[in-house]
């Protein structure tokens, strides 16, 4: 056991550590192989070890591209090797924590990053990095130079977010590396072990029910007659057929889809759904829908637009008609989760996780008169994908809006689950899509920019890995509550650690190490 860990507490994560550098001055050993069950104590790693772990002591002859290729195959732990970094730090000493950010790059980019500047997102570079995924110098004048007149006003400086990823995930036949920015500790971990469970049994499946961003202005008429007869008029495939011609005017991706009209008294609600290409669309749709009803105005004398949006689209805000109508793209995540991953693995049976459900995200959710928030933390996971891809981080309100349902199947030795998500607004042009880093990210996912050949495919598949990730997500929590891992994950991953050890001594002092590579770990419920 090691000597540290009753004072510092059981520390568990899901990410390889795989290193820059050399850990230690003296070593070169080659007992890389990682087979026994537990390293020795720290302190016999050597008198000049900066991270006085035997483990990281005995990598430090080797190039990161072996260590790189034993963590591939599996003969180095990447649990364990993150666990040696953190206790590391957490006693006060020097590990080379830069390395190991740059060889997690190596592990996850697709070629070799050392060698790919242009090509690869994850690239390594002693420069100020302008491009791709920055990790040690930034190149801040042209990161300025970039927002400016676009991104931010006023701007002051930037915030750094740390971006880690989950997987990898298996989804539509397809393997998948997936970037989430987030300070929130056990996050990454959590998803992770989701990601595990998906991919060992046999991948998700997703699908894009609906795709269209929405615009709602509202208008006002002379009188609540006349407001109907525009209402009857709109309503008409010919009119709907006219205004679709002055849409397409203002834009070649943009097209006019449908229309849904509300009245109350003299004032008009025109829900305008229109498809956008590879972008999210706002402004695009916004633009077109200006044109609209400039044409409307010329046929009708006393139709008075109050303003482009009328809280009827709805942007930025929870409302029933996202969730009804739907909103950006509608998407449905399922797995079929195989009764031994659920125990290997999640660590519970699949009757927990039904009766956990339904307890919890359908009649818990209509105790609190939820609209929208049937899941246990899809918020969550949304967000971490936003900020890494450059979407707008305020439409996390609706593209949240998740039902999480969860069968048994196969005479009850299964579970099935399912993520449902009728407003996801994404794209993967604009707004903050054109940052380098944000960029990278979509790069990791081979959504960046535009589709070549099928205009919106980008922006689709980027929703279909993002309900997947939720998906994720949610069973790895669901299993954590049912398990009753949810506090002492937290203990374990959500502090620093100077509190965490204090806080484990306390509460979770009988607490044991998890055999995997991916623990029990949870976010917020």
């Amino acid at each position: 056991m090691f000597h540290l860990r009753k004072r510092l507490g059981t520390y568990v994560t899901n990410q390889g550590c795989r290193f820059r550098g050399r850990w230690s001055s003296t070593s070169t050993s080659s007992d890389s192989s990682d087979s026994s069950d537990e390293p020795a104590p720290f302190h016999e790693a050597g008198p000049h070890s900066k991270s006085l772990s035997p483990l990281l002591h005995s990598l430090a002859g080797k190039t990161d591209e072996q260590i790189v290729q034993l963590a591939r195959e599996k003969k180095i732990s990447q649990y364990r090797l993150e666990n040696e970094l953190k206790k590391a730090v957490a006693a006060g000493l020097s590990p080379d924590c830069e390395r190991a950010v740059r060889i997690r790059r190596l592990f996850v980019s697709p070629g070799d990053a050392s060698d790919s500047k242009d090509g690869d997102p994850l690239h390594i570079s002693d420069e100020p990095m302008s491009s791709g995924l920055p990790y040690r110098q930034f190149d801040y004048e042209s990161f300025y130079q970039n927002v400016l007149g676009t991104n931010c006003e006023n701007v002051i400086g930037y915030i750094p977010i740390p971006v880690g990823f989950v997987g990898p995930l298996l989804l539509d036949d397809k393997s998948y590396q997936v970037p989430l920015a987030t300070t929130e500790g056990a996050l990454v971990a959590s998803t992770n072990r989701g990601c595990r469970a998906i991919t060992m049994s046999g991948g998700a499946s997703s699908a894009i029910m609906d795709d269209g961003m929405t615009r709602a202005p509202v208008a006002r008429m002379s009188t609540a007659m006349e407001a109907a007869q525009l209402k009857l008029w709109l309503d008409t495939p010919e009119t709907l057929a006219t205004l679709q011609e002055q849409f397409s005017q203002t834009t070649s991706f943009g097209k006019l889809r449908s229309m849904k009209v509300a009245v109350a008294g003299r004032h008009v609600y025109i829900r305008f759904k229109c498809t956008t290409g590879d972008a999210m669309g706002m402004n695009m749709v916004s633009k077109g829908v200006d044109r609209v009803l400039e044409y409307i105005g010329q046929q009708f004398a006393n139709f008075d637009v109050l303003a482009i949006s009328g809280n009827y689209c709805i942007d930025k805000k929870p409302f029933s008609i996202n969730w009804i109508e739907g909103r950006g793209k509608s998407v449905v995540c399922e797995v079929t989760l195989s009764g031994h991953v659920i125990a290997d693995v999640l660590k519970c049976t699949v009757a927990e996780m039904v009766s956990l459900n339904t307890a919890k995200n359908l009649i818990g959710s209509a105790m609190a008169g939820s609209v929208g928030g049937n899941n246990a933390h899809a918020s969550n996971i949304v967000t971490a994908a936003f900020l890494a891809t450059g979407q707008d981080p305020a439409q996390n309100v609706e593209s949240s809006n998740t039902i999480t349902l969860m069968e048994a199947v196969n005479d009850g030795n299964d579970l099935h689950v399912s993520v449902t998500m009728p407003c996801l607004e994404v794209g993967t042009v604009g707004g903050g899509t054109s940052l380098a880093a944000q960029r990278a990210c979509l790069d990791m996912l081979g959504v960046a920019g535009a589709h070549k050949t099928n205009p919106g495919q980008n922006a689709q598949d980027l929703a279909r890995v993002i309900s997947a990730t939720v998906l994720a997500g949610e069973i790895s929590l669901m299993s954590a509550l049912a398990s009753n891992h949810l506090v002492s994950a937290h203990l374990k991953l959500n502090r620093n650690d100077t509190n965490a050890a204090a806080a484990t001594n306390t509460t979770d002092a009988t607490s044991t190490p998890t055999s995997t590579a991916t623990p029990s770990t949870s976010t917020s419920s």
